[in-house]
C-alpha cells in the first residue's frame, strides 16, 4: 500500500548555534523561549568534562541532539523535533 502525509501547518525555525543575541534577548519563536525555559530544550555536552555546548530536546521518543542547521519543529500537537535540512526542505514549504 502507498500513503499520501496530509497538508499540515508546522512551526518551525532554523537552529544557528544559538537561542539568544549577543545582548541576551531570545530571538527564536516564543513556544522555542517556553521549551527553554521548562527544560524540553536544553544545553549539554556530548562528552563528560566539557562545557555544555550542544542543544538537545526532549522528544516522544527520547532526546535528540540538535545540530547547527537543523529545524526545530513544533508539531501538531505541541510536539517538538529536530529535523535535519534536507528532509525539511524536501517535506515542508514555507507558507505565506
Amino acid at each position: 500500500m502507498k500513503y499520501k502525509k496530509k497538508p499540515v501547518e508546522i512551526e518551525a525555525f532554523q537552529y544557528d548555534g544559538d537561542l539568544m543575541d549577543s545582548n541576551g534577548k531570545y530571538y527564536v519563536p516564543d513556544w522555542a523561549v517556553n521549551a527553554f525555559e521548562n527544560h524540553v530544550m536544553f544545553y549539554d555536552s556530548l562528552a563528560s568534562g566539557f562545557p555544555p555546548c550542544e542543544l538537545f530536546i526532549n522528544t516522544l521518543e527520547g532526546v535528540h541532539h540538535v545540530s547547527v542547521g537543523d529545524y526545530i519543529i513544533k508539531g501538531i500537537k505541541g510536539e517538538l523535533y529536530p529535523c535535519k535540512p534536507d528532509i525539511f526542505e524536501q517535506t515542508y514549504e514555507l507558507v505565506v
